[in-house]
Parts: structure tokens; sequence; C-alpha cells
């Protein structure tokens, strides 16, 4: 436990991040799970479901939550999915 003021403030406030980050990441985790199961149902919904995930992954890595690496790595396995998916017919 630490004795100092500021190293006490310090570990309530990385307790507060680690809880804030590990929901979002939790949150990306899920959605992208989401994401597959819809990718083989609906290619449409599926597409609009990806644009909004892309979209948090962007935020998640201007928050400093998740490396940009690793962000797109997941926004081109989307892509990757999204190419793959039935192609609806006209």
């Amino acid at each position: 436990m630490p004795n100092k003021k500021s190293a006490i403030k310090r570990l309530r406030s990385d307790a507060k991040k680690r809880s804030r980050n590990q929901s979002v990441l939790s949150e990306l985790h899920s959605r992208f799970k989401q994401l597959t199961t819809l990718a083989g149902q609906d290619a449409n919904a599926a597409k609009e479901y990806a644009r909004v995930l892309v979209s948090k992954f962007d935020k998640a890595v201007v928050h400093g939550i998740l490396p940009h690496g690793r962000a797109n790595r997941k926004k081109a396995r989307i892509a990757r999915l999204l190419s793959s998916t039935k192609k609806p017919s006209a």
C-alpha cells in the first residue's frame, strides 16, 4: 500500500481507468462475435454493424485503450469477413 498521498490517488485513478478500459475491450470483443454471427445471416445488416464497430475500434485507439496495430488488424479481419459473406441477390 502506498504511503504518499499522490501515490494513493494514483492507485484509485488507475483502478478506475482499468475498469473503464476492461469494459470497452469487453464490448469490442462481444460486438465482434455478434458481427461474425450476423455476417452469416444478413450481409446488409452486417455491413452497417461493421461500420459502427470499426468506429468503436478507432475511438478505442484515440483514447489509448487499444494499440493502433491491433485495431488495424481487427479492422482488416472485419473487412475480410464481410468480403467472404454471401452477396445479396439483386
